[in-house]
């Protein structure tokens, strides 16, 4: 019989035949919002394209990107603080030099910190396991010193992982990753330095797949949204899940996009009575709690 190639991290568990477990508060929906704050090297590295990119330096991309710290970014918070809802900042450690007042303000609304590599220009999966480690190792540290406390949570840029990036992070003492989209309930990962938990994070309800890989419209990004949050709140009845909502401002902080995705997210916050809308960070703190590693 063959036998397969296999990570190891976890086995398999249908989603429907698992200990039932709640939220606080007797919630059976978690939802939170992951914003990706990024920048990017000009002239070179990895990048989402607006259009197609020619030649370096290329300017038309790398200026498309940096609206998302200049303005989209900034119309977002201020959508966020009109309709009470918290983040899960998913931050590049070169955001605290490049944009220092934008960091700011997110900490100033308590908004969780997630370590997020260094930049998006580079990924962490082409590096040896010493430079992994290294990179990993740096980008806590600038989120540490300036938050005052060492993030939880690591989403990989590109969510590009080598075959020892949950190693690495345990042993740098993360406690959860957003790497792995494979399940609608946080899953314990097996690691050499103990359990990592998995939380979901979006593929689907994220606007980079949506919007820069299938062209979806702003309207239909929105619609996703919608849609994806009303199927899951009527799953939830039966067991607890979570649903991310995974975001970059230099998409939606667009204005045509923002009027959508304010009316997205203004439909999930009418059901606030009916689910925890929270943090990544509080997800694996809830989590780690109730369901024994």
């Amino acid at each position: 019989m063959i036998q397969l190639a296999t990570h190891d991290r976890y086995t398999y568990s249908a989603i429907t035949d698992r200990p039932d477990f709640t939220w606080p508060n007797g919630k059976r929906l978690a939802v939170y919002i992951g914003l990706n704050l990024e920048h990017f090297a000009f002239g070179e590295g990895l990048g989402a394209e607006l259009a197609p990119g020619g030649p370096q330096p290329d300017v038309l991309n790398y200026a498309w990107r940096d609206y998302g710290n200049r303005v989209g970014a900034w119309r977002m918070l201020a959508m966020f603080n009109a309709l009470d809802l918290p983040a899960s900042v998913l931050a590049n450690s070169v955001m605290y030099d490049y944009a220092p007042e934008l960091m700011a303000a997110f900490r100033a609304r308590g908004d969780e910190i997630v370590g997020h590599g260094r930049t998006n220009s580079e990924r962490q999966s082409a590096l040896s396991p010493a430079e992994e480690d290294a990179l990993i190792i740096e980008a806590t540290e600038v989120l540490t010193k300036a938050e005052g406390k060492a993030p939880k949570g690591w989403l990989s840029p590109w969510i590009a992982e080598s075959r020892v990036t949950p190693d690495l992070l345990k042993k740098a003492g993360y406690t959860y990753t957003l790497n792995w989209c494979m399940d609608d309930q946080p899953v314990w990962m097996r690691t050499e330095h103990g359990p990592l938990l998995s939380i979901p994070y979006p593929q689907e309800a994220n606007d980079i797949p949506s919007i820069v890989a299938r062209k979806d419209g702003a309207g239909a990004f929105a619609d996703i949204v919608i849609d994806n949050f009303d199927e899951m709140l009527e799953q939830s009845k039966s067991q607890s899940l979570v649903m991310g909502i995974a975001l970059h401002p230099y998409l939606v902080g667009q204005p045509y996009r923002l009027r959508h995705l304010r009316r997205a997210l203004s439909h999930i916050c009418d059901h606030r009575d009916q689910i925890w809308i929270t943090q990544a960070g509080a997800i694996y703190d809830a989590f780690s709690s109730s369901i024994a590693e």
